[in-house]
């Protein structure tokens, strides 16, 4: 496994939902320490982590955002008969929940893993049979015979739920599966670029950002948005492929990242499109082009703060989003850490004042 995958993995296996994103916070605090020093770090006052790498001071403010929360759930009751009854922290579609293994995460980091049940198929109804199971008719069994037992190992109305699986290469090794790829993919990216930056002369001030709670409202991006005030926002996040049966193959895992020329949040400013695309030609890396009918990225937060960000969501094209696990390919996550590096090092401030008013 590279570096990089390798870095991949441990930020996939860090449990992290909105709110709850201290321990992805600390991890990519220590990365960003390689590149920048102590007094380049701070935080907005949701939690968000802003490293800043200075090229020309006097240059153009470049920020790439990668949200640091997963989908998850939260504890809202403990069953007389030990089970937990559970909220979704981000957008959960009931079919892919049933059967799959979580953890459980207490106030004092002690961890329990369960499995989400709800009413046995054969005890279900004619009419109830014909319908999918609700989320608020789940549970998560974590193997105790009662509240009281769950109560004692610590666990409490608040704690986080995170899915488990184990993060790998699958039969051709260049597809990774893993959990809250969505988007330890983005924060991963961003972290690439600073450190392949580190040696490297930049006309602009870089920002690398992990942001908060983007899941439940793109809440992060705006905070940290405002912290920053920049001239050009890119938010690094995962996208749809469109490559599997039922789908118009219009987005292919390997083909290269996603520039993304509208989603539910943003309409993706065409200026920095067009002057990303031609970066892309120039360096001979593929990208394809795609749209979001709904949902966004934190670009949709920080392109309006102020007077207004050029922005755009630049995306990694991921199997099986917001489930259990998602897959993507190795070769878009080196040539989105590519494209964006040569990005940060052609963004002086005569390009970003034509991009931005011309």
């Amino acid at each position: 496994m590279t570096k990089e995958a390798q870095l991949l993995k441990e930020l996939c296996e860090i449990d992290g939902i909105g709110g709850h994103e201290k321990n992805v916070r600390k991890f990519m605090e220590r990365e960003f320490l390689e590149v920048v020093s102590k007094e380049e770090i701070s935080y907005d006052g949701l939690g968000s982590i802003i490293a800043r790498k200075t090229g020309d001071p006097a240059g153009p403010k470049i920020m790439l955002a990668g949200h640091m929360d997963e989908i998850g759930m939260i504890v809202t009751k403990i069953t007389d008969e030990g089970f937990l009854k559970f909220q979704t922290i981000g957008g959960w579609w009931s079919q892919v929940m049933l059967a799959q293994q979580y953890t459980v995460t207490t106030v004092e980091g002690k961890t329990y893993e369960g499995v989400i049940g709800s009413k046995p198929p054969h005890l279900l109804k004619p009419e109830e049979a014909k319908a999918a199971a609700t989320i608020d008719d789940m549970f998560l069994d974590i193997g105790v015979k009662n509240k009281e037992e769950a109560e004692n190992l610590g666990i409490r109305v608040g704690d986080m739920i995170c899915p488990k699986i184990a993060f790998r290469p699958l039969a051709n090794p260049d597809y990774l599966l893993g959990k809250a790829l969505d988007n330890r993919l983005g924060c991963a990216i961003v972290l690439e670029v600073f450190k392949r930056l580190k040696d490297e002369t930049h006309p602009n001030i870089a920002y690398g950002v992990g942001t908060v709670q983007e899941e439940v409202g793109l809440r992060g991006a705006r905070t940290s948005g405002y912290a920053i005030e920049p001239d050009i926002c890119f938010a690094i996040d995962v996208g749809i492929a469109k490559d599997t049966p039922g789908t118009d193959m219009s987005i292919k895992l390997g083909a290269g990242p996603c520039l993304l020329v509208y989603d539910g949040a943003l309409i993706g400013h065409v200026a920095l499109r067009e002057k990303v695309i031609e970066i892309a030609k120039e360096e001979n890396i593929p990208y394809q082009l795609d749209y979001l009918r709904r949902g966004g990225t934190d670009a949709g937060a920080v392109h309006l703060t102020h007077s207004g960000v050029p922005a755009m969501s630049f995306c990694i094209a991921t199997r099986y989003i917001h489930s259990h696990t998602s897959i993507v390919h190795k070769d878009d996550y080196e040539n989105a850490i590519r494209l964006m590096t040569a990005v940060i090092k052609k963004l002086d401030r005569k390009t970003v004042d034509a991009i931005t008013y011309d």
